[in-house]
């Protein structure tokens, strides 16, 4: 028997290697294409570096180190987060494969995650395909990082 997690709303669907993943809109402050990267020394596996964007150093986050998703694919986007859900660590933003489409989710397609012990994993919404796609918290994930 699956609770449904209490939430409903718009989400942005990105890809993770064979995976589909979201985060809520409410988070994402833009979409970019891969810039220029500088490496940042002694920082930890899933900080790829640092970028300029519209003035504010942000730290670029490779999403797939910290889900450890084995993929090789080719980075292609970065989503961008709002300063404010990072607090004191600054802007963030993750890179991504593909960003797919900004979806209503409807609270009766949301079950909670099976990883209970992962508060990075906000839920697994059932799509009418009948595919799912794991709804990530990118709060958890920054503040735990």
């Amino acid at each position: 028997m699956s609770t449904t997690a209490s939430t409903s709303g718009q989400v942005l669907e990105f890809e993770l290697g064979d995976e589909t993943y979201c985060v809520s809109i409410d988070y994402v402050t833009e979409i970019v294409d891969i810039g220029d990267l500088t490496k940042v020394p002694n920082s930890p596996a899933h900080v790829e570096g640092v970028m300029d964007l519209r003035g504010r150093t942000t730290s670029i986050i490779n999403p797939k180190v910290v889900f450890n998703i084995a993929d090789d694919g080719a980075e292609q986007r970065i989503i961008v987060y709002d300063p404010e859900i990072v607090e004191d660590q600054g802007a963030a933003g993750w890179l991504v494969d593909e960003v797919d489409q900004v979806v209503q989710i409807d609270e009766a397609d949301v079950d909670t995650s099976p990883a209970k012990d992962d508060d990075a994993i906000h839920g697994v919404v059932k799509r009418g395909d009948g595919d799912f796609v794991i709804w990530v918290d990118p709060k958890s994930v920054h503040g735990t990082s």
